[in-house]
């Protein structure tokens, strides 16, 4: 039996079925409100429906009355607009260490904020692929545990796994117990990272978190971060990453580089526009910064080929001329081995 005089409980279904049924291109009326509340079990006149969307408008709902397509409401300005829910998709879509089950979750969440016509109309289009996803779905429990860790200063025990590859060229996992003084999360790279100490050394390192499992929040305290960074009162996270290729740690040290002015927003991009730069000749310019010597960083500067000198320092020129020089070995020997394969065929 339907119910009556409930006039709290249905100013509550028809604020849903504005959110749910409503949209510029899909306004209700009155009929179409007092037919959506009967298949709930509410009835209502309509005088009851503009009174409780005046009682709506008036607690600060944004209910717009249209007389385009038809006559009726819709709602205008949503929690997050059709745009936004749209980026935040393709953010959870390219995300790699969110898992294909738990990607698919979270669009129906995102997209279940919006009316039903645009919401079939986005998961129409929507498509993504599971190869690169991480098939941990541990992940969600841990970056709980870990958040709760780093507010509440206490260390970690978690097990972390590395894929190697075995005598017979099958993939297994090496897995190790660690204990952390965890101090961060952040998400770079597309890839999800836990920043701490490892208790048996004394300096940072980067966990990436579709690695890890079984963590266990422990009763000890953790170790300062200003006993192996050069952080004092704060983990100034933004400030330690900018310094980071691909998150490889390594000295940090002042570097200085001389560039083609044709790679400008390539540095831009890396490094961005609060650098100094100085102009060299007509065609390039230099500029000093402060990054963790690391291979990744001497793979980004060959990226560019002739593009990029390093002006200092000496460490780090020394550097990519053993890449070079080990990248020239190593096709010399592949040559060799041609070689030799061709005059065994003969």
């Amino acid at each position: 039996m339907a119910s009556r005089g409930n006039g709290k409980l249905r100013l509550l279904y028809i604020l849903d079925i504005l959110k749910k049924y409503s949209d510029e291109e899909n306004p209700l009326n009155a009929a179409d409100i007092i037919e959506k509340l009967d298949a709930f079990g509410i009835c209502a006149e309509r005088k009851s429906v503009y009174d409780d969307i005046t009682l709506l408008e008036f607690y600060g709902y944004d209910i717009i009355k249209t007389a385009s397509p038809k006559t009726g409401w819709f709602i205008g300005e949503r929690e997050f607009e059709t745009p936004e829910i749209y980026l935040l998709c393709d953010a959870v879509r390219s995300a790699k260490f969110i898992s294909p089950k738990k990607t698919r979750e979270l669009i129906a969440k995102l997209t279940s904020m919006l009316s039903v016509y645009m919401s079939q109309r986005h998961n129409g289009s929507v498509f993504f692929s599971t190869d690169g996803k991480c098939g941990n779905e541990e992940i969600y429990y841990s970056i709980d545990k870990l958040r709760r860790a780093i507010e509440e200063k206490r260390q970690i025990r978690l097990v972390y796994s590395s894929r190697l590859l075995d005598d017979k060229r099958r993939i297994c996992r090496n897995e190790r117990e660690m204990v952390i003084n965890p101090y961060a999360l952040v998400w770079q790279d597309d890839h999800y990272y836990l920043i701490g100490n490892h208790t048996r050394h004394d300096n940072l390192i980067h966990l990436r978190l579709d690695r890890i499992s079984a963590v266990e929040m422990l009763d000890t305290p953790w170790r300062h971060f200003s006993e192996v960074s050069d952080y004092e009162s704060f983990f100034d996270t933004a400030d330690y990453t900018n310094k980071l290729f691909n998150m490889y740690g390594g000295k940090f040290c002042d570097i200085e580089l001389c560039c083609n002015k044709r790679i400008t927003e390539q540095v831009l991009d890396r490094f961005s526009e609060s650098i100094f730069i100085k102009n060299v000749t007509e065609s390039e310019f230099s500029f000093s910064a402060k990054a963790a010597l690391s291979p990744a960083l001497v793979t980004w500067i060959m990226n560019y080929g002739s593009d990029i000198k390093v002006v200092k320092p000496d460490s780090l020129k020394e550097m990519i001329t053993e890449r070079a020089e080990d990248i020239i070995k190593n096709y010399e020997n592949f040559g060799d081995c041609n070689e030799n394969e061709k005059e065994k065929t003969s």
